[in-house]
């Protein structure tokens, strides 16, 4: 996965983490993020944000909110 960000990865990162400081456990977490059309998949790289629409990679989580 590439290490550079652009406007909307930087959008949906933010979107992501601000969810995640909500989310009171990993599971409501997934579940707020789904509501969005977004879920987080777990690879051999770490964790990705994806579309649940296009079933793409959208962009990877930064170790600390993994």
């Amino acid at each position: 996965m590439k290490q550079y960000t652009s406007e909307a990865e930087t959008e949906i990162l933010n979107l992501v983490l601000r969810e995640r400081s909500m989310a009171v456990s990993e599971r409501e977490w997934q579940h707020r993020l789904r509501g969005y059309g977004y879920a987080i998949r777990d690879t051999t790289e770490g964790r990705i944000v994806t579309s649940l629409v296009r079933g793409s990679l959208l962009c990877s989580l930064p170790a600390h909110a993994a």
